[in-house]
């Protein structure tokens, strides 16, 4: 994130015309601290601060205010001529940002408001996010996404310049609840899928980053839905000088997990508030608190389930009927203090403090007896579809009695110095991570009434019934450990920017470092002190050709040092020396704007490499990943990535995304096989539309297109043996809405909602055709073939929903 600095400015001219493109004079032009006024001939001429939003406000006697958004860069110049009526139906608030920063560093901009618009199971950020190339999920349940070949655990998320913190024990989508961050507080949104600066550290694969509103006037906003509902309030004191705006969610995902296989009696609770408190002590002086308080339950108590699967010749069915449930607790309190003091026009510090608590907890014991048999395919028959023969029964005891409690305290101080053309930006931090842990897991699971023993055990062969098994009994799947560790962590980077000129070409350059040291401290284990150094570079050039285009180049070294997960390998012991993974970068890009039908068209495309090494492999169970806590693999990752976005309808932002991806792992020299995260190809629609005619109806399609990952075979499998890849995931979903109150709408000066600034109720449908996408394989022994089956876990079926948004 850009540091701001108050002093720092950028300028805005323009010519206002009427109607009838006459020229406008004595417009009052205004923002919170300053102003200017139209000649005759409509010209106006103002500074305003750089690097923060800025409400711009034009107002005249005669004509229709406009509210206009601006976030420029240092120095920057924009033309911005609009168009002044006398007719109510006027132009609303609209946000104009600068396009060079993010063009140059290749960040991708995403609008608050569609966020909050565009339909999904699990709608927000994230949900956006997903239709970018490049990021994969194949889980509408989940806010977990993977980029260019990473996995979950390798993206960064700041929400104003505050790294946020995920919850270490969610195993599966339905029982995340909500993301951290709250769409209805979201200012500003950017994100980077490789390549970024120094000042962002120590992921391997993507930077999110969000910045929150600092409100100027009072405001309210509502939403509600068969999956919850979310309340956010804005508010100012007298004096300007104290703002913040506070939300309240709730969400409740009994509406998407009914609609799966399994028949459960599920009661999800998850709910959260958070607020944004900033104060302007003088006009060098700034501090601001964020804090979250989040609580998720989730007792799930499934019942029975039946999957056919197969073929048309060979139809199967899997019947289970289950005992015992689940009961899981994640409760979560961020607490964060920034303060931002300007020591001169050209020198800005920056303090930040934070403390991140989770209390998690995972409790479960569910009996599964299950009977896999042949269907009846005769159609004539009175059984037609029903098991007509069994070929295998058995059961699945599975238990976990999980606990965790973490603890992670950050400081960091920051400091921007500008001169000119260029800037100097560096920062330090230190971190404490205090865990504490205790994992207890086993699985039993029986056919036709014998234990099964693991396969990953040297034991006696179970030859059963023929000969007695003489061998001890175990658990199929047993895991034990209590780890008590704290890790101590120093990090920094340095990094300095420039724009120049190459002739008549503007070009931007960018360079800097990373350091990171860190040591695992434990009761009964010790690691060795571990430093990495990231060096890092952008390289940015516009020609001077008619075609408005960007080439950007973009590489350098990533670490990422181990999380605690990355720490703790499959058997549940910590591994104090484990190394950082390390990835080098290279991404060459090319940004290329136009227009069509006179609306503004732009076509982002960028071809990426990255060769890994000291790999910490991992398999994925759901979207739970377990470590082997090793650096004994290398990999690469290679693709590109397509985008075209533009106005397919005036006055609507929709894109259009392709990305290939190809990646690999070769573990201990034994030769290169995919990866868990190997999306191979991705197509993804994000598109809003009105009624031409009813203007006041609109529609938001969300489509997204993956080919399968190799996600289908058991976790416990060898991969350089065996690998399966699931079906490929296929999603649309659909939202109508009608919107009765908004920023052209006539309003009446009495009645219920003469204060609603918008009003709309909207009609989403989820998964839309109804298609069955996999998440995992649930393997099925059969003890007479000794075959097993793998039976898909499908996902949300289509359903739908209903949703109220209302704005004072």
């Amino acid at each position: 994130m850009s540091l701001t600095l108050s002093a720092q400015t950028a300028r805005i001219k323009g010519v206002i015309l009427d109607k009838n493109n006459q020229p406008v004079e004595n417009v009052n032009v205004s923002y919170s601290s300053g102003g200017t006024r139209t000649n005759q001939n409509g010209f106006y001429n103002l500074k305003v601060p750089a690097n923060q939003q800025v409400t711009l406000v034009f107002t005249h006697v005669s004509l229709k205010k406009i509210t206009v958004i601006f976030s420029l860069d240092t120095n920057e110049q924009r033309e911005f001529n609009p168009v002044m009526s006398d007719q109510e139906e006027q132009m609303g608030e609209v946000i104009v940002t600068s396009n060079n920063r993010k063009q140059i560093q290749g960040i991708t901009a995403i609008e608050p408001e569609m966020i909050r618009k565009i339909p999904g199971a699990n709608a927000g950020i994230e949900n956006i996010l997903k239709s970018l190339p490049g990021v994969n999920s194949n889980n509408e349940l989940s806010t977990q996404y993977a980029v260019r070949g990473g996995n979950y655990d390798e993206n960064l998320v700041y929400v104003n310049e505050i790294e946020v913190y995920r919850p270490f024990l969610i195993r599966s989508g339905q029982q995340e609840g909500l993301s951290f961050t709250n769409t209805d507080l979201v200012q500003n949104i950017e994100f980077s899928a490789g390549g970024f600066q120094a000042k962002f550290g120590d992921k391997l694969s993507s930077v999110l980053d969000i910045t929150y509103r600092k409100p100027v006037q009072f405001g309210a906003s509502l939403e509600a839905s068969f999956l919850g509902g979310s309340v956010a309030v804005d508010a100012v004191s007298k004096d300007k000088k104290w703002s913040a705006v506070t939300g309240v969610r709730y969400r409740n995902n009994s509406l998407l997990v009914n609609s799966q296989e399994t028949q459960t009696n599920f009661t999800p609770s998850f709910a959260d508030i958070q607020t944004n408190i900033n104060y302007q002590a003088s006009t060098k002086w700034q501090w601001s608190f964020l804090g979250n308080i989040s609580q998720n339950k989730y007792q799930y108590q499934p019942l029975s389930r039946r999957t056919n699967f197969g073929t048309i010749d060979n139809p199967m069915a899997l019947t289970v009927f289950y005992e015992g449930q689940e009961k899981d607790k994640y409760d979560t309190y961020f607490g964060a203090v920034k303060t931002t003091y300007n020591v001169s026009d050209n020198f800005t510090l920056k303090f930040i403090g934070s403390i991140f608590h989770t209390l998690e907890q995972e409790y479960f014991d569910i009996f599964a007896q299950y009977r896999l048999g042949e269907v009846d395919s005769n159609i004539g028959s009175e059984t037609f579809g029903d098991v007509a023969f069994t070929r295998g029964i058995g059961s699945q005891l599975s238990h976990a009695r999980n606990d965790l409690d973490a603890l992670i305290v950050n400081t960091e101080i920051k400091g921007f110095h500008d001169w000119k053309e260029s800037q100097l930006e560096w920062g330090i931090k230190y971190t404490r991570e205090s865990i504490r842990d205790r994992i207890i897991e086993w699985e039993v699971i029986d056919s036709a009434g014998f234990s099964l023993n693991p396969p990953i055990i040297d034991l006696p062969k179970n030859d059963q019934p023929y000969t007695p098994y003489i061998g001890p009994l175990v658990p199929y799947q047993n895991i034990r450990a209590t780890n008590f560790n704290s890790i101590n962590r120093f990090s920094g980077y340095g990094q300095w920017s420039l724009k120049s000129n190459i002739g008549s070409s503007e070009v931007w350059y960018n360079a800097g470092v990373r350091f990171h040291n860190w040591e695992v401290l434990g009761a009964a284990i010790a690691g060795k002190s571990q430093i990495t150094f990231s060096p890092r570079a952008q390289f940015a050039i516009k020609p001077d050709w008619e075609k408005d285009m960007v080439f950007r180049l973009s590489g350098g070294l990533y670490h990422q040092p181990p999380f605690y997960r990355e720490l703790r390998a499959a058997d549940g012991t910590v591994q104090p020396n484990t190394k950082a993974q390390q990835s080098v970068h290279f991404v060459l890009g090319n940004d290329y704007s136009f227009k069509i039908w006179d609306r503004p068209f732009k076509l982002v495309s960028e071809l990426y490499y990255k060769s890994l090494t000291d790999v910490n492999t991992y398999t994925i169970d759901n979207v739970r990943i377990r470590y082997a806590a090793n650096n004994n693999t290398t990999a690469y990752a290679q693709g590109l990535d397509v985008r075209l976005n533009g106005e397919f309808v005036p006055g609507t932002e929709s894109w259009f995304s392709f990305g290939y991806l190809k990646t690999e792992e070769n573990s201990n020299d034994k030769g290169y096989i995919a990866r868990p995260t190997d999306q191979r190809l991705k197509f993804g629609i994000l598109f809003q539309d009105y009624m031409p005619n009813i203007p006041s109806i609109k529609l938001y399609l969300n489509l997204v297109y993956n080919t399968g990952l190799p996600g289908g075979s058991p976790s416990y499998a060898d991969p350089y043996l065996y690998q399966n890849r699931l079906n490929d995931y296929r999603r649309v979903d659909v939202g109508f809405s009608k919107v009765f109150i908004d920023n052209t709408t006539v309003k009446k000066n009495s009645g219920l909602f003469k204060d609603f600034k918008e009003l709309a109720i909207g009609l989403e449908i989820f998964n839309l055709f109804d298609n069955q996408n996999a998440i995992t394989n649930t393997w099925v022994r059969d003890v007479y073939s000794k075959n097993q089956y793998a039976i898909p876990n499908y996902m949300t079926t289509r359903v739908f929903n209903i949703k109220l948004t209302a704005k004072l």
